[in-house]
């Protein structure tokens, strides 16, 4: 594993966690663990606060108007709110892949070592093998590796969302948060994104929200179910999706409501 101690150690706990957006409450009193090394779903009807929870982890949230947070969230035991705490760092340990792909208006290659740049990198050398490791754990390299230095807005949907993933891996993330990676994709580019969190699980610790429910048990190994702003369920997704605890959970895998 590139990082870590072992899938059973938590590598973020919150704890009475609750977040406004100015007088608006979104998150009540949430208290999870998450471990170090698993694919963990966030599952849930749409404004539930799935996304506001995971946008927490590497504090996204910082940048909308009026987002306050109280309670304690940490990631390795430190927290994720000090004010000394550096957000650039943060952000760097806890990658973040998101719904609609962002790829930079850049060449493929430029687009893969970005954050190594702006971290100061400038070794040709380490740059090259930087961009190639990370476009193999992409599932990328060979569809682009003759391709590094033309713009990367060129690349299908699938690819670029494949090309986030490759940049966001290329600065050695503890954490990759995804959020609705595969809502823009294709049935094909869909499988590819599922197959690739199977295998970079393990080697990162994986966040990802989905709607789709089969998709959270196809590539899970733990989910937790949030529901107006309250966290009703978390634990091992087959045991969750199979005899949940909670009858608002059963009334949602079931399609009751969402």
């Amino acid at each position: 594993m590139e990082n870590g101690d072992g899938p059973d150690t938590l590598i973020v706990e919150a704890e009475n966690l609750d977040f406004h957006y100015g007088e608006k409450q979104a998150l009540f009193g949430i208290g999870v663990g998450i471990r170090r090394g698993l694919a963990t779903a966030f599952i849930g009807p749409s404004g539930c606060g799935k996304s506001t929870f995971l946008r927490c982890l590497n504090r996204m949230n910082d940048l909308v108007d009026g987002a306050r947070v109280t309670g304690r969230l940490t990631l390795d035991g430190e927290d994720v709110n000090s004010p000394e705490l550096d957000v650039i760092e943060l952000r760097r340990r806890v990658g973040m892949v998101f719904q609609k792909p962002n790829p930079f208006p850049k060449s493929i290659y430029e687009n893969v070592v970005y954050g190594l740049r702006i971290a100061g990198v400038r070794d040709r050398e380490r740059l090259d093998a930087a961009c190639e490791r990370s476009l193999r754990r992409a599932a990328l390299w060979e569809e682009v590796k003759d391709r590094l230095r033309e713009s990367a807005m060129g690349l299908s949907g699938g690819q670029h969302q494949r090309l986030c993933i490759a940049r966001a891996v290329a600065v050695r993330p503890e954490i990759i948060l995804m959020d609705e990676p595969c809502s823009a994709l294709d049935p094909r580019s869909t499988t590819k994104i599922e197959e690739l969190i199977t295998e970079l699980k393990g080697d990162y610790t994986i966040v990802i929200v989905t709607h789709n429910m089969q998709q959270a048990a196809r590539v899970s190994d733990r989910t937790v179910f949030f529901y107006e702003g309250k966290l009703m369920e978390e634990g091992e997704t087959r045991r969750l999706f199979t005899s949940p605890g909670r009858r608002e959970t059963e009334d949602y895998l079931t399609g009751r409501f969402g």
